[in-house]
């Protein structure tokens, strides 16, 4: 499928893929991608949501993934521009089916970045799936040991050395602009994550968010924490989100961790259930 384009503003522009439902949509889906995870790796539950009368967007952010424009080194994107982009995407697929609800499935950062948005008025509910606070107190013990060498070492002398962040040479979390690591070090390492590291306005922001959420946390999660799913969830403080656990052997598999829920074996076992987390959104989910 080749991605559509969405202008943000002048010199930015989205790669957005539309999956269009064969009889007609009941609802729009947007989701939004984990850090460094472009939208390719949610390809196949966007084709099975549209399959369920869904029209979903999935869509990478400015400097990342197809979205990439020029060497990345030269990207001057934020992870404060990345929500603009997740803002405008939202808009879009609101303005593209109007007279039915709009709903989110945010993963990991994807649920993180709602409640920074300044107008949340089109999104009627979010599905957040192994989405927590990234404090590195919060994170899983194996993670958490490594945390004074990534954030003390690693990403600031290979950011300063190669203009951005060289992920995947490094085989941590993927290539990221300068600007988006850097400021995600701030949050990480702010007791109160992005809520903390940018402040009284932010504050406000996450306390505007009105509409349900439902969060999924996985019980053998190798970056998440319980915890830290819960911290954000308390972010969202007049939104009155809630969180489930699950555990692999639900599912009857082995493991699921942070990236599994999304993966094609799980269509029979945990797609439903979250088309299912939607219906009680409001939206009459096909099963």
């Amino acid at each position: 499928m080749t991605p559509e384009t969405l202008q943000v503003d002048a010199d930015t522009a989205l790669a957005l893929r539309i999956y269009e439902p064969p009889g007609g949509a009941h609802a729009s889906l947007v989701i939004g991608a984990a850090m460094g995870v472009r939208q390719d790796f949610y390809a196949a539950f966007a084709q099975w949501l549209a399959g369920q009368g869904y029209r979903v967007t999935t869509f990478d952010y400015r400097g990342h993934g197809y979205s990439l424009q020029g060497p990345m080194r030269a990207v001057r994107a934020t992870i404060s521009d990345w929500v603009l982009d997740y803002e405008a995407v939202v808009a879009a697929a609101k303005a593209a089916l109007p007279g039915q609800p709009l709903y989110l499935v945010g993963h990991s950062l994807g649920a993180q970045l709602p409640g920074l948005m300044q107008d949340t008025g089109p999104i009627a509910g979010m599905l957040g799936v192994a989405a927590g606070s990234g404090y590195w107190r919060d994170n899983a013990p194996r993670l958490k040991r490594m945390v004074p060498f990534f954030w003390g070492l690693i990403v600031p002398v290979s950011t300063t050395l190669f203009g951005y962040f060289p992920g995947r040479r490094l085989r941590m979390v993927g290539d990221l602009p300068a600007g988006v690591i850097r400021q995600w070090r701030r949050w990480c390492l702010n007791p109160r994550y992005g809520l903390g590291a940018e402040g009284p306005a932010a504050q406000e922001r996450y306390a505007a968010v009105r509409f349900p959420i439902l969060s999924y946390a996985l019980t053998d999660d190798e970056l998440m924490t319980q915890r830290g799913i819960e911290h954000l969830a308390s972010f969202y403080s007049q939104a009155g989100a809630r969180v489930e656990t699950i555990a692999p052997h639900e599912a009857g598999a082995e493991r699921i961790g942070h990236f599994g829920f999304f993966r094609p074996q799980f269509e029979a076992t945990l797609w439903p259930r979250a088309t299912a987390a939607l219906s009680g959104f409001g939206a009459p989910a096909r099963l």
